[in-house]
């Protein structure tokens, strides 16, 4: 997609998102410039994230007040570290005998690892948050400052 298309789409505005994952983009300061990067990402992965919801103890699912806050928090870590993932991606050097075929399914697959570690990662603190009244605190807070 050249930079010329992707201009010219329409950028998706906080209003247009789900109050918990507004909440979320207003909590963590997120810039206007990601906020379409995060609706595709919560649009795309809320079958594996309600896969993974549904794993959780309800001890842990308890922490939060709906599958809809658990969605919000993977959407935006997911967006953060897609893009971390996407520009260390853009300064490797990937071995020439590779084909372009190639390098494009190698990051493809990086960044494919690197947002199921996100899902596989807040499945673990959520669980950790149970015996940990800090970080419990933590995840309460992002729903409860306006």
């Amino acid at each position: 997609m050249s930079d010329t298309t992707q201009s010219q789409e329409p950028q998706v505005q906080l209003d247009e998102l789900s109050p918990e994952l507004r909440q979320v983009i207003l909590f963590d300061d997120v810039p206007q410039e990601m906020f379409t990067m995060i609706a595709s990402i919560h649009e795309v992965s809320e079958e594996a994230v309600r896969e993974a919801w549904n794993s959780l103890p309800a001890s842990a699912q308890n922490i939060l007040d709906n599958f809809e806050q658990f969605h919000a928090l993977i959407s935006v870590s997911q967006a953060f570290a897609g893009i971390e993932t996407m520009e260390g991606i853009a300064e490797m050097d990937l071995p020439a005998s590779m084909d372009d075929q190639a390098k494009e399914d190698y990051r493809a697959q990086m960044l494919d690892q690197v947002l199921f570690n996100c899902v596989k990662d807040m499945v673990k603190q959520l669980k950790k948050a149970r015996r940990d009244p800090i970080l419990k605190r933590e995840f309460i807070e992002v729903f409860q400052s306006n």
